[in-house]
This record gives C-alpha cells, sequence and structure tokens, in this order.
C-alpha cells in the first residue's frame, strides 16, 4: 500500500511563496510517476505539474508556468512543489500524487492515471 503524506501548505501573501511537500512510501520510487493537483472552492481538481520516476522530465499548467517548481528526492521519496509569486487565484486544496510507470521516463498528466494520493493540503493566498 502506497501512503503519501504532505506537509507545507497555509496562509500567504500575494507575491510570497510556499512549498509543499509530500513524502511517499514507494519502493520503486524511479517507477512512479508523480504530479501535484488542485482544487479551489466550487470548480474541479485539475492540473499543476507532473515529473517522472526518473525525476528528469517536467510538465505544468500554463496557469503555473514559470511560478512553480516541482522536483524529487527519489533517495528520500519525496515530492516537492516549490510555488512564487502566488496569486489569489493560487488559492485551493492542493494533492499529491503517484503512478507507477512501465518507463522511468513517462509522465501523467491526467488524474484517473494516478492511483494514490496524498490528503489535501490548502494553500490561501490574500491579496
Amino acid at each position: 500500500q502506497v501512503q503519501l503524506v504532505k506537509s507545507g501548505g497555509g496562509y500567504v501573501q500575494a507575491g510570497g511563496s510556499l512549498r509543499l511537500s509530500c513524502a511517499a512510501s514507494l519502493r520503486t520510487s524511479s517507477h512512479y510517476a508523480m504530479g501535484w493537483f488542485r482544487q479551489a472552492p466550487e470548480k474541479e481538481r485539475e492540473f499543476v505539474a507532473a515529473i517522472t520516476g526518473s525525476g528528469d522530465v517536467t510538465r505544468y499548467a500554463d496557469s503555473v508556468k514559470g511560478r512553480f517548481t516541482i522536483s524529487r528526492d527519489n533517495a528520500k521519496t519525496t515530492l516537492y512543489l516549490e510555488m512564487n509569486s502566488l496569486n489569489v487565484e493560487d488559492t485551493a486544496v492542493y494533492y499529491c500524487a503517484a503512478g507507477w510507470t512501465s518507463s522511468t521516463r513517462q509522465i501523467i498528466t491526467s488524474p484517473g492515471n494516478y492511483a494514490y494520493w496524498g490528503q489535501g493540503t490548502r494553500v490561501t493566498v490574500s491579496s
């Protein structure tokens, strides 16, 4: 059973930064693509960023490109999301996810293709 435990989040003023972490219990972490999603009030869950198991390929939603950075430490099986230049539209509950892939360089952006999810952590950006 894969478990994902998140940390980080909280309140920040617009223009500020936050870092989210997600510790995963993965035996062969390089075969798990990982990603971040978020869900704002009364909106559907949306893709934020994803990274391959190898950690060398990333993908971002247009809304966060250039501001957010996804990374992972396979030795610690931890996923990170560095969020800079936050704005009120980034206010949401953020979720990390992991999904097994046959290739270490396969990326997953669809939430339906992730089998494991962490508990949500709230990020609130005030103007």
